[in-house]
Parts: structure tokens; C-alpha cells; sequence
């Protein structure tokens, strides 16, 4: 997982759990430098965002309640499949899952 911007998830919660390189959390109003062995929770309806410290190093294994969320990643998989991949697909996959960008 590459840097994620700012966004909210009106159905999902999520944990983080770093599996490599240390990374830095934001969830509402708090930050973290988070690592390896680290968990971080991210509740639906609050604002939160992650960047690696080190660009290309790290690795997040990343829990999504309820199940469904991996159909975000599935619509943009097809996108970049069918050479469509760009912000409509980004923002048709965003409003069918529940996700607002913030940043």
C-alpha cells in the first residue's frame, strides 16, 4: 500500500497492522509513527490517512469490518485491466463503497 490521503469510510472500520517499515497514521485529530508490530485503528465515520517514512519500504496487512471493502480494490483492478484507470473509476468506486477523499 502506497501512501492513502485523507479520506472517511461511511461503512467500514479498518486495522492496520505493520508488517515492515514504519509509517505514519493520522485517525481524526491524532498522528502515530507506527512500527513493525504495530496496530492502528481507524473507525468508520473518522477521518484517517497513512504515509510510509521511508517511500519505497513498508508493508501494512490491513482488516476491514464488515467484509465487502476488497471490491473497492476489485473495481479499480478491472479499471487498470481495461485501460480505464483514472479519477471517474476512482470516484464511481469511492461512492459505490462509502469512501469521501479528504486530501
Amino acid at each position: 500500500m502506497a501512501n492513502t490521503p485523507l479520506h472517511v469510510h461511511e461503512h467500514d472500520d479498518e486495522l492496520f497492522y505493520v508488517l515492515e517499515g514504519e509509517h505514519v497514521f493520522r485517525v481524526g485529530d491524532d498522528e502515530f509513527l507506527v512500527a513493525p508490530g504495530g496496530v492502528v485503528f481507524a473507525p468508520r465515520g473518522v477521518p484517517h490517512a497513512q504515509r510510509r517514512v521511508v517511500p519505497t519500504v513498508g508493508c501494512l496487512l490491513v482488516l476491514t469490518s464488515p467484509g465487502g471493502l476488497e471490491g473497492f480494490f476489485r473495481h479499480l483492478a478491472e479499471a487498470h485491466e481495461a485501460g480505464t484507470l483514472g479519477p471517474e473509476a476512482y470516484a464511481e468506486a469511492s461512492e459505490r463503497f462509502g469512501i469521501t477523499w479528504m486530501g
